[in-house]
């Protein structure tokens, strides 16, 4: 018996999830193409053929980053949602919690889902469309409820589309290192939504 065959369901989930995040990052960095399985491998420090074990096909494993960075995005943001007081709060939650995502923890998966989605099979599309709409109907509820609420302006489908867009292209700009925290930069950039009476 191999040493593969001894693993634990909960290994197994593990490792699969270390291979995830390798290839996020290597998907990112180098591109999907250009990413070999070999270099998949080598990053986790399995043989190339002992990812099938993982996996059926390399865009498998593509499919399993995008995933992970929208599902982990949307679970935060649901639990934000709950926890917060008011609408305002809500509205702040979106921010905060889609700037964090994208700059911190889930950077990677969440570029690969932004920047790769011409290498996915239309086979695979339709699973990734559902998370991608499930988040973004977080996103327009809590803007129809703050509309209705007069904090921002009543076009919210166009406003939704706008913000996203903005808030993804941060990628290629915000420093780290630079004058503003993500926090702080989520709470410029909800100031700028926001009807000036309702602050």
């Amino acid at each position: 018996m191999t040493t593969l065959e001894k693993n634990t369901p909960l290994e197994e989930n593990s490792r699969r999830m270390e291979l995830v995040r390798a290839a996020a990052k290597l998907f990112r960095d180098q591109g999907y193409e250009r990413t070999t399985v070999r270099d998949l491998g080598n990053a986790v420090g399995l043989q190339s053929g002992s990812l099938f074990y993982h996996f059926r096909t390399k865009e498998e494993i593509l499919v399993a980053v995008m995933a992970l960075g929208i599902s982990s995005t949307t679970e935060q943001l649901e639990r934000a949602i709950a926890k917060a007081g008011s609408t305002r709060e809500k509205l702040s939650a979106l921010f905060h919690v889609h700037l964090n995502s994208l700059l911190g923890d889930n950077q990677a998966a969440l570029e690969v889902m932004l920047y790769e989605w011409r290498s996915v099979s239309e086979a695979a599309k339709p699973g990734l469309i559902l998370l991608r709409d499930r988040y973004e109907a977080l996103w327009q509820a809590v803007l129809d409820e703050a509309a209705a609420a007069g904090l921002i302006k009543p076009d919210t489908r166009l406003l939704r589309r706008t913000l996203l867009g903005s808030l993804h292209w941060s990628v290629q700009w915000y420093r780290k290192d630079g004058e503003l925290s993500v926090d702080k930069l989520a709470d410029r950039m909800l100031d700028l939504v926001l009807i000036e009476q309702s602050k």
